[in-house]
């Protein structure tokens, strides 16, 4: 398939340059038009001057961007040139209902949508590794599964429209504990001089192993914390998933308050574009 991607931000442009590799990117669009010019001269995309000449020129459409209200601009501009039967797959974390509306919006001019959030982190839009929860028709998620294939390490299809975002709160929720957890222990740890190098290396061989203490201690032990994924970011979500969650009932937020309030504390403080492991610095 003829693939475009609109948002060239730390995954869209790791993902953008895995579907070259793939032999199937063909344009290219961001916001900030340097990115996108760089990465066509990179790949030999087609670099478009708007969201509509991408969608015209694409069967497969990939948005990555960063909030609600943005996948909808997007959405609304691609609509207006779309060609019909083509596929629009949204990476971006949002609301169930965004992803509800973007497929009515699209299915109006014929069009398919496939709400994709990701997880994995910026390394893994730059190896080509990324897990994807999908939501939407099965059918049309097989069609593009190919194509999908080379930004992902594993693809699956979650249920209708919006259950993939919903999956993806899970995910950020999860991550939220993770970070927490992680930065507490590691705190704990050096509080009792221990080396940390040997900690980390007998705890990720146990019971204990995750991402998080596989893939950011070395940055809270460091007191480093390259933009990865942004503290504000991750916020955004957790406030999805709280609204998500207020909605459906569900009463026991704690951890995820927590987060909230601790990333709230790194804003005021004038960390928001770190890393997410930044949440080490308060404890």
């Amino acid at each position: 398939m003829k693939t475009g991607v609109i948002g060239l931000g730390a995954m869209g442009a790791g993902m953008a340059n895995n579907f070259h590799k793939a032999g199937i990117l063909h344009a290219v669009w961001n916001r900030t038009q340097s990115k996108a010019k760089a990465l066509a001269e990179q790949t030999g995309a087609l670099l478009c001057e708007s969201p509509e000449q991408l969608s015209a020129e694409c069967e497969l459409i990939i948005i990555c961007v960063s909030r609600d209200e943005d996948v909808l601009e997007m959405i609304e501009k691609v609509a207006s040139a779309v060609v019909e039967n083509s596929t629009v797959v949204d990476t971006s974390t949002v609301s169930s209902a965004t992803a509800e509306s973007a497929a009515a919006i699209l299915k109006e001019r014929g069009a398919h949508f496939l709400d994709c959030p990701v997880s994995g982190g910026s390394e893994g839009a730059v190896n080509g590794t990324l897990a994807m929860m999908a939501g939407g028709d099965a059918e049309i998620l097989d069609r593009a599964r190919s194509s999908l294939d080379a930004i992902t390490k594993s693809i699956v299809h979650i249920g209708p429209t919006g259950s993939g975002q919903a999956c993806k709160a899970v995910n950020q929720i999860i991550c939220a504990g993770l970070y927490e957890t992680v930065a507490e222990a590691l705190a704990f740890g050096k509080a009792a001089g221990l080396n940390m190098e040997k900690v980390v290396e007998v705890v990720s061989g146990g019971a204990a192993s995750n991402w998080v203490l596989d893939n950011r201690s070395n940055f809270m032990l460091n007191n480093n914390y390259p933009p990865g994924f942004r503290v504000h970011l991750h916020l955004k979500d957790l406030n999805i998933c709280k609204q998500m969650a207020t909605e459906m009932g569900v009463k026991d937020m704690r951890i995820t308050e927590q987060t909230m309030n601790d990333y709230q504390l790194l804003i005021d403080q004038g960390f928001s574009e770190e890393d997410v492991s930044s949440v080490f610095r308060l404890k």
